[in-house]
């Protein structure tokens, strides 16, 4: 089993010190859709601040927690055809890992 350290720095390029994440071809992207949810943050304590209807934050909490599982559900597809690949091309055991790996964040996520 490899340990925690080479487990978050999964996928590396020719230099080491500089991890090869899966999700960094889509960084803009996922950088820019972050935004998106602090403005609807934001907006929720706005809308607590100056004490609007209940069932509207609740909705406004409800797209909020929809556009973080769909930045959650994304990264972990990153993650599955970027980390979870390489480590199978480099063996049984690394393989094992990173499955246990994105089983337990998809259980995180189940929750």
């Amino acid at each position: 089993m490899i340990g925690a350290d080479a487990a978050r720095n999964c996928c590396h390029s020719d230099d080491d010190e500089h991890p090869d994440h899966g999700y960094l071809s889509q960084k803009k992207r996922y950088l820019a859709r972050l935004r998106r949810i602090e403005g609807q943050v934001r907006g929720i304590h706005r809308m607590v601040d100056e004490e609007q209807y209940c069932i509207d934050v609740l909705t406004q909490i409800s797209a909020a927690n929809s556009a973080l599982k769909a930045l959650a559900l994304a990264l972990l597809d990153d993650h599955l055809h970027h980390c979870v690949l390489n480590a199978g091309k480099e063996g049984e055991e690394q393989l094992d890992e990173k499955l246990a790996e994105a089983f337990r964040a998809i259980s995180r996520l189940a929750k």
